[in-house]
């Protein structure tokens, strides 16, 4: 799916593929952040073999509505708090995929799946 908007300059379309590139880029952007990670042993397996390697690995998302809903799966550098770099992500994230897209970002969820030395 993709979201849709029109204004003075016309109609537009973002699609999810490009919000999840996005959504990447400045989720790995984030102290604390070390990489994101894939959502399915799948996609692991796959990135361990080779065959994908994917700049929007460790994104979902979902539109509904032109509303669009984030579930990130990351991995965090050890010694930060969890807590306190998962707030920073859904601030930063929403606030960057909204003036990416122009469109409301309803929910952003961190999946902390793992702690790197």
């Amino acid at each position: 799916m993709a979201v849709k908007t029109s204004n003075s300059y016309g109609d537009i379309t973002v699609s999810n593929q490009a919000i999840a590139l996005a959504c990447g880029h400045i989720a790995r952007d984030v102290y604390g952040v070390v990489d994101l990670v894939g959502r399915s042993v799948g996609d692991s397996f796959s990135e361990l073999v080779g065959k994908k390697k994917s700049k929007s690995k460790g994104v979902k998302i979902i539109t509904v509505n032109n509303r669009i809903y984030v579930d990130l799966f990351v991995i965090l550098k050890y010694g930060v708090s969890i807590n306190a770099v998962a707030e920073t992500l859904k601030k930063t994230v929403k606030y960057g995929l909204e003036e990416f897209t122009g469109m409301i970002i309803d929910s952003v969820n961190v999946n902390v799946v793992g702690v790197r030395v």
